[in-house]
């Protein structure tokens, strides 16, 4: 089982910071989600050369996730 890790994604929008889209995933994976956040800047300002005239970055869980089967099935 492949264990999850957080990575930086860089993300490229329009003007206004509207209609954003991923760009490309930052190479470093990270343990926990609190690491990944505290490596947001310095991921950001590695990534300037995304061509949108603004850019942004987020933290994204990877990996294989399995379902626990404690959630319950919503109705309608």
């Amino acid at each position: 089982m492949t264990p999850i890790y957080f990575v930086v994604a860089i993300l490229g929008c329009a003007d206004g910071n509207v209609d954003c889209r991923e760009a490309r995933i930052a190479p470093a994976r990270y343990e926990t989600m609190a690491q990944c956040k505290a490596d947001l800047a310095p991921q950001l300002a590695r990534n300037t050369d995304v061509p949108f005239p603004v850019i942004g970055a987020d933290c994204r869980a990877e990996g294989v996730r399995f379902a626990d089967g404690t959630a319950k099935a919503r109705r309608g």
